[in-house]
């Protein structure tokens, strides 16, 4: 907000008062932003908690801030329920792939989008058993 307000010609003094009223006002508040920022792109975009760390950096955010509002989130949503709905969908959609060769497409797929490796390999795992029942369980334990 500081640094868009800076570009757009306003005084760097009328910005610091305004942002000091907005958060007294409890208007601007990055834990706040943050946490629904989290929620938004982990449930509505599928995306894992690295990306939106990421994310949260670019926009300004402080670490300790961004890890809080991702931990907050994550508490109303589940990252691995996100992770299986978006590996069963992409699994569907190379169906001409070979099981080994879709496998090492998803994984990469799914670290790309930012889920932490051992969220990814756990529920590979899973889903493989119950889900993808064309996999060996041992293409698994190729893709560590």
């Amino acid at each position: 907000m500081r640094r868009a307000l800076l570009r757009a010609g306003h005084e760097e003094e009328e910005v610091d008062s305004a942002i000091a009223r907005l958060r007294r006002e409890r208007l601007l508040d990055d834990g706040r932003f943050a946490e629904r920022f989290a929620l938004s792109r982990i449930a509505q975009q599928g995306l894992g908690q690295r990306r939106v760390e990421v994310a949260l950096r670019q926009r300004g955010v402080s670490s300790k801030v961004a890890r809080a509002g991702l931990a907050s989130a994550l508490q109303e949503v589940s990252e691995a329920e996100v992770l299986d709905s978006l590996a069963r969908r992409r699994w569907k959609t190379w169906v001409r792939d070979e099981p080994e060769r879709r496998m090492r497409r998803l994984w990469r797929f799914l670290l790309g989008r930012g889920f932490p490796p051992a969220l990814v390999r756990d529920r590979l795992r899973l889903i493989s058993a119950r889900h993808l029942d064309a996999l060996e369980p041992e293409l698994l334990e190729s893709v560590e």
